[in-house]
């Protein structure tokens, strides 16, 4: 384990080279593999926020502290406290989804978490809950254990009918696996072919996510058109794993924008809407928050919250 530790700080210490005053070189292997997957994607400021943190440092100095995360309540296998998603008002009607609605939304900030480059998180360890918590100095029993266990058993839970999911430690991971979901075999990715039939989207919020609490007014609401999508979903881990999944099952994508009734930032969400919900756990939050149940005829919309990404294949392809 301390030898492997000594290995991460040095690619990290070596890696750091690549920083332009604190913001994602223009040419990193990051970069590159976005712009050859993803041509005419611009990388959004929030992964390359990531990307860059994963660069310059390391993850096995830093303390990893139990945070509350609005992204596992989007899961459609999650169980979270109904009241405390209620309040950040990611959940809403299909209804709501038309300019001059108003929107109740309160989102926390979100802990930032690196990226790794793809050569170092094929060294971490991931699938071996005993192997993190040592490797990241995580007490066992511990708030941050538990964690840190429950994402392991979600990433390992077989798919939901109609589903396919897959967790991803890197950047590169996190693009393959979406884009394969999405029918577009690695060989067309490394040929640069695959990014001409798929593109990315997330929301864009204030950095840290955070979004204060007030009314905020739908401005323009604008459909996501293509044919199918791939969610990939921030989970809680010490470096950034994705849960991206991709269902055979009814569901439409928007991006919405709004702004402060009075005051207040300006956002553009990314929002699903899912129209058979007869798979998900009975204990979703959402069915309580929108008066559902598993399978209900009331569409259950929410918003993507803060570093998640949608990867969009495009109407007509094949």
């Amino acid at each position: 384990m301390h030898q492997q530790s000594a290995f991460l700080l040095i690619v990290v210490a070596v890696s750091t080279a690549t920083m332009a005053h604190g913001q994602l070189a223009a040419s990193t292997p990051a970069t590159r593999f976005w712009e050859q997957a993803l041509p005419g994607t611009t990388m959004p400021e929030v992964i390359a926020d990531f990307v860059q943190k994963g660069i310059d440092q390391s993850p096995l100095v830093e303390h990893y502290s139990a945070h509350p995360s609005i992204s596992m309540c989007t899961l459609f296998n999650t169980i979270c406290d109904p009241q405390m998603v209620a309040e950040t008002g990611i959940y809403f009607h299909e209804a709501q989804l038309h300019p001059g609605s108003t929107m109740t939304l309160s989102f926390p900030a979100e802990v930032e978490i690196p990226i790794l480059p793809h050569n170092v998180a094929d060294k971490v360890p991931f699938e071996n809950l005993s192997d993190v918590l040592a490797t990241f100095h995580i007490t066992p029993g511990s708030a941050e254990a538990a964690q840190v266990e429950d994402t392991l058993s979600k990433c390992q839970e077989p798919p939901l009918a109609g589903e396919a999911k897959a967790c991803t430690t890197s950047l590169e991971s996190i693009v393959q696996t979406a884009m394969e979901m999405l029918g577009t075999t690695t060989t067309q990715l490394q040929g640069g072919g695959g990014g001409d039939y798929v593109w990315a989207a997330t929301s864009a919020l204030p950095r840290g996510g955070l979004l204060p609490r007030r009314q905020y007014v739908v401005q323009t609401v604008t459909p996501l058109v293509g044919s199918r999508y791939v969610s990939c979903h921030k989970v809680p881990f010490p470096y950034a794993v994705y849960q991206c999944h991709v269902t055979n099952r009814g569901y439409k994508a928007y991006m919405v924008s709004l702004s402060g009734r009075h005051e207040g930032p300006m956002v553009s969400l990314l929002a699903f809407c899912h129209f058979d919900t007869s798979c998900w756990n009975p204990m979703h939050p959402a069915f309580q928050i929108l008066n559902t149940h598993p399978g209900g005829s009331t569409p259950v919309c929410h918003f993507m919250s803060y570093g998640n990404l949608a990867f969009v294949k495009k109407a007509g392809t094949a």
